[in-house]
């Protein structure tokens, strides 16, 4: 295992999120994660929705392809979860900008063996992503004969670490050239 100082250690300390809270609060609220596996020297990176309980990242997927490929060969894995912020235009290219927040967690993932915690963990992406839906009221609940197509990962976790970059007083009056219309450009 790399030593978690390492993993962790960022090169802006004025934008580091250092409260364990706040990493946790990103990590719960972001939509999409990225999952980064290795095959031998080659970095995939795969798109995942998927749960934080506030010690596992649950996720979950097919029992055959790549990225179970990769995990079968090297568990070791980064998670990164990210938002947007505002658009920063100013009067010079270089100093134009975006406001973000990110979480990178890097730890080993594991197969969710027990049917109890495949449930668990199932059942915690259902309520995060539709929690106006109530199981035996708006849909059927998870039985027996779904859990076993369905592979189950959690991502045991080593190290955390977040960074943000935000700009309360930056002036963000007028359209960016991004949201020009093509004749608005060329005028």
């Amino acid at each position: 295992m790399t030593d978690p100082q390492i993993l962790t250690t960022i090169r802006r300390h004025d934008r580091r999120i250092a409260d364990t809270a706040e990493l946790h609060a990103l990590l719960a609220r972001a939509d999409i994660g990225y999952l980064a596996t290795a095959a031998e020297n080659q970095p995939y990176v795969t798109p995942y929705t998927f749960w934080f309980d506030g010690q596992f990242v649950y996720f979950h997927g097919a029992k055959k392809g790549r990225v179970k490929d990769n995990l079968a060969r090297n568990p070791r894995v980064c998670f990164t979860v990210a938002e947007r912020g505002r658009y920063l235009p100013t009067n010079t290219a270089m100093e134009f900008s975006v406001e973000y927040a990110s979480v990178m967690v890097f730890g080993a993932v594991r197969k969710v063996e027990t049917d109890a915690e495949k449930i668990y963990a199932l059942n915690g992406m259902l309520e995060k992503y539709f929690p106006h839906l109530k199981a035996g009221t708006d849909y059927r609940a998870i039985v027996q004969t779904e859990l076993s197509p369905t592979a189950v990962f959690a991502i045991d976790i080593d190290a955390m670490s977040g960074k943000r970059k935000a700009a309360p007083d930056h002036p963000t009056t007028g359209r960016l050239r991004a949201f020009f219309s093509l004749d608005e450009v060329a005028e």
